[in-house]
């Protein structure tokens, strides 16, 4: 099975041009479908698990969010783990997602996920040889499990190049709203870009199965990269419009002498604005 590669030749990286206007019509029809499928999901008790991979800086986090901020945060789920515990170590690699996984009519979104085996911990030394042999073996299995369980599991990798992820991270040095995305542990990912792409291959070659493949997202450019994968989503799940009955505001009873309390016996945030 082909890839695309994570340094694609000036064909593939050329930036498309999508206007402004364009990227947020198009986002808002996709946010629509989006509440659509959320509504069939929930209609005929679908679980569906979606996985975002990639380098830092390729974008992830602004797919997420622009799939999770139209939907019920009961239904779609967004699953972002932090450093594993002490106890957390000694378990079964798989037991700490397992009880992140889909209940009926949920849709869960891993920032990041089981994966993180396969790249950070892998090329960092986070784990041992033996782990990481065990859960490129195991991982397969595990999945397959998922998905004869009836989760309907999709997974993305966000390919970024050297150039752009070097860009983004040096506009976020100086920015107040992102200077806390750039870790210790993304800096030090730029020590180890030849081991990553390393590990990407391997990941790819083990756990890009015909039940489960990974589904590459060109992502230097943000606004094609969210629409295209959004569009993605929305064309691997099969849904139709769950038809809702028409909400009618019914009339406020009588206040029966009610009298509000007066602002003045309350403390009001201050009018700055």
């Amino acid at each position: 099975m082909s890839h695309t590669q994570e340094n694609p030749g000036k064909k593939n990286t050329k930036k498309k041009k999508i206007t402004t206007r364009f990227y947020e019509e198009e986002l808002e029809r996709l946010q629509i479908e989006l509440v659509k499928l959320q509504d069939w999901i929930q209609h005929k008790g679908l679980k569906v698990v979606v996985i975002f991979e990639g380098r830092d800086a390729a974008g992830k986090g602004g797919v997420i969010k622009r799939i999770s901020q139209s939907l019920n945060p009961r239904v779609c789920k967004i699953v972002a783990l932090g450093t594993p515990s002490s106890r957390e170590k000694s378990q079964w690699y798989f037991q700490r997602y397992v009880p992140h996984l889909p209940s009926a009519g949920e849709m869960i979104l891993f920032d990041r996920s089981w994966y993180n085996r396969a790249g950070v911990e892998h090329v960092m030394g986070f784990c041992t040889p033996q782990e990481y042999d065990e859960f490129m073996r195991t991982c397969p299995e595990f999945e397959r499990m998922l998905i004869r369980s009836g989760i309907i599991l999709l997974k993305y990798w966000f390919s970024v190049s050297d150039e752009e992820q070097e860009r983004r991270f040096k506009s976020r040095i100086n920015d107040p709203m992102k200077g806390w995305k750039l870790s210790p542990m993304d800096l030090k990912s730029r020590e180890h870009w030849i081991e990553y792409s390393m590990a990407k291959d391997a990941m790819f070659k083990f756990t890009d199965t015909k039940q489960s493949p990974w589904y590459v997202v060109p992502a230097d450019n943000k606004k094609s990269a969210r629409l295209n994968c959004i569009s993605h989503i929305l064309s691997s799940i099969e849904y139709h419009k769950v038809e809702r009955e028409k909400i009618v505001l019914p009339p406020r009873k009588d206040d029966k002498g009610y009298i509000r309390s007066p602002f003045s016996n309350q403390t009001i945030v201050p009018q700055i604005y």
